[in-house]
């Protein structure tokens, strides 16, 4: 694609051998070729201007296509970055089957066997795929998207075929499913969203990057990440997580994809963590 610049000269050059006379207009930039800007809104004064700024600096030199979200409910703030873009979920996924496995349970009045315990803990803490396969299948596509209704995860579209890891995923939906673990809701039971925090906070050590990244001591974490790569739009590299402590209970969300390694992309959710970490412990 040819620049605004580059075209009007040519248009020039065209306009001068015809001796037609071009009134000379700088072309600007399509409004619509401007990346989105991330938003932020807080309660504490000063606290999302400056989440807004570092957000926006942390990403200013990376690559790919990055989304993000925040919400601390002790200062009420949030902020979003492309919140509604659609990413292929890889494992991040598996905290969705893990809670639609907990929903259905509670619906029948049944606790989970061992086998579906033993199924979980290897789903969530060891990103286990085959363990993923069987409670997917288990589940069946009914119950899956009968739990996205209840969770209000309307964004959220089950991957085809046993596909689970190209489940289409929002920044927006992870927040709500993030959030449901971490307050009292009609949706989870007290007992599942215990669950579910403990198997996130028993992730084996390889594979706690991302959203914990600079997290003060202290504080707990509670994390799942995926990352998946594909012929178009290369490495998709996504971290979700739950923090509390240090007065602050928050929530936060990093997807990513068009990353050219898996470690680029954790480069990048790392540098978005590690200043959000550090402006809510500064607030």
């Amino acid at each position: 694609m040819t620049s605004g610049i580059s075209r009007r000269a040519r248009v020039l050059a065209a306009a001068v051998g015809t001796g037609v006379l071009v009134p000379l207009v700088a072309t600007a930039t399509p409004a619509s070729a401007a990346a989105p800007a991330v938003t932020c809104t807080s309660a504490k004064a000063g606290l999302a201007a400056k989440l807004k700024k570092d957000i926006t600096a942390a990403l200013a030199t990376r690559k790919g296509t990055v989304a993000v979200g925040l919400y601390d409910r002790s200062t009420n703030t949030t902020c979003t970055l492309r919140a509604s873009s659609a990413y292929d979920s890889a494992s991040v996924v598996k905290v969705t089957v893990l809670a639609t496995l907990l929903w259905d349970a509670k619906k029948s009045g049944r606790y989970l066997t061992d086998r579906e315990n033993t199924l979980a803990k290897a789903m969530i803490t060891k990103s286990d795929n085959a363990a993923t396969t069987t409670l997917w299948k288990q589940l069946g596509m009914t119950k899956i998207k009968n739990f996205l209704a209840a969770a209000g995860m309307t964004q959220t579209k089950p991957g085809a075929n046993g596909y689970w890891g190209l489940t289409q995923i929002t920044v927006t939906d992870e927040q709500k499913l993030l959030k449901l673990l971490t307050a009292k809701n009609a949706v989870l039971s007290d007992n599942s969203r215990a669950y579910i925090i403990k198997l996130m906070g028993q992730v084996v050590s390889s594979q706690r990057w991302g959203t914990p990244y600079g997290v003060p001591s202290g504080v707990t974490v509670a994390v799942k990440n995926g990352w998946l790569q594909r012929s178009t739009n290369g490495w998709r590299v996504h971290s979700v997580g739950a923090f509390k402590g240090g007065g602050h209970d928050y929530v936060m969300t990093v997807l990513s994809h068009g990353n050219s390694t898996m470690n680029y992309g954790i480069t990048t959710i790392q540098a978005v963590a590690k200043v959000i970490h550090k402006d809510l412990a500064a607030s």
